[in-house]
């Protein structure tokens, strides 16, 4: 997908980041809930900034300031040019940060798209291994990161491959971290998920109902896919 993504009312730049544009961002970036209160939201290990632009443009409302960090310096460059062509320039701000080294407890949600390959073949090309697995950031430290860095009240939303699943709930469990919304994704109904959804909050909350999300059946994308992704996709 090098080149330009272009969405119903944006266009991401394609080319510079680690990490290019792909499903599993735009899952996270149209399924994670935003709240009337989510003022201060950051995207953690953001590429090319596509999950925090979809989340400028489904928070107009709020006027929601929208951080964008990651440790690549060419993906940062790319995003933040993104920022600036895009409707929402003056609500987003992208920075070359560790988030392993913030703090401040002051965003009300965060969303990460992480690392997360723990033991597996790495790609060749340094920046995309990088950007892969957790070497660099492991569940821990993305876990110990944002409960650092959550307003009381705040949530963390994430996807990763459903087999790190457990491994990712026990750090935050054991970090104070409650699961409110889970939800299973799958390519099609014959196949098992690949990809689970996350959403964990540091407030008292009750436990949603997982469910699950099938992208494409027998005659094309499902009812539910196209509902959750067409105010971005052109093709929706």
């Amino acid at each position: 997908m090098a080149g330009s993504f272009r969405f119903k009312q944006f266009t991401v730049a394609n080319e510079r980041s680690a990490m290019k544009v792909g499903t599993d961002g735009v899952l996270l970036g149209a399924w994670v809930q935003l709240r009337d209160n989510d003022l201060e939201i950051l995207d953690a290990g953001t590429g090319t900034g596509v999950i925090a632009l979809m989340l400028a443009q489904r928070s107009v409302s709020t006027g929601s300031r929208i951080s964008a960090i990651d440790i690549d310096p060419l993906s940062v460059e790319e995003a933040a040019s993104n920022f600036s062509n895009s409707p929402w320039r003056e609500r987003l701000e992208a920075g070359c940060l560790d988030f392993r080294e913030m703090e401040g407890g002051r965003f009300d949600l965060i969303v990460s798209n992480p690392p997360y390959f723990v033991n597996s073949l790495k790609a060749p090309e340094q920046r995309r291994s990088t950007a892969r697995h957790t070497d660099t950031l492991s569940y821990a430290e993305l876990v110990g990161s944002a409960v650092r860095n959550l307003a009381p009240g705040g949530r963390l939303a994430v996807i990763l491959p459903v087999q790190e699943y457990f491994a990712f709930i026990d750090e935050a469990v054991r970090r104070g971290l409650a699961i409110t919304r889970k939800t299973l994704v799958r390519t099609t109904e014959n196949n098992p998920p690949k990809r689970i959804l996350i959403e964990a909050s540091s407030g008292e909350c009750s436990v949603e109902e997982e469910t699950v999300l099938t992208i494409q059946d027998s005659v094309g994308f499902t009812a539910p896919y196209k509902k959750l992704t067409r105010d971005f996709y052109l093709k929706f």
